[in-house]
């Protein structure tokens, strides 16, 4: 189940990667008007699309959410330091994208850590 659940978020990474290269769904670099995009934070979306199919496929999809979910916790303190500013200067950022990454790490590390194996097995 838990490689399902890394399927599904791999997907939907991938998507959102790749939709920010699309000028209709990312017009002005906001995808979906919401969140500001650029070529790295797009790229940055579609590696964890794609590791987090690859974990899945693996039986990693634990350890994919143990790592992913430390990961974008620290983006997500990142990017409310640096504000509306690029994350170290390359990577596209707004407050949109700082609670998006905060829900990211906090379900991520529930799935990484929390002892779910009675209701979510791998």
């Amino acid at each position: 189940m838990l490689k399902n659940i890394a399927y599904v978020f791999g997907l939907l990474f991938l998507a959102a990667g790749v939709m920010g290269f699309i000028p209709a769904t990312a017009p002005g670099r906001l995808l979906l008007g919401l969140f500001h995009v650029n070529l790295w934070h797009n790229l940055f979306h579609v590696a964890t699309g794609v590791v987090a199919i690859w974990a899945g496929s693996q039986g990693h999809a634990r350890t994919f959410f143990q790592v992913f979910g430390v990961i974008y916790a620290v983006l997500a303190v990142l990017g409310f330091y640096y504000g509306d500013a690029p994350i170290f200067g390359f990577i596209a950022n707004n407050m949109a994208d700082n609670l998006f990454h905060t829900t990211v790490a906090i379900v991520s590390l529930y799935f990484g850590f929390v002892d779910v194996q009675h209701r979510v097995k791998e």
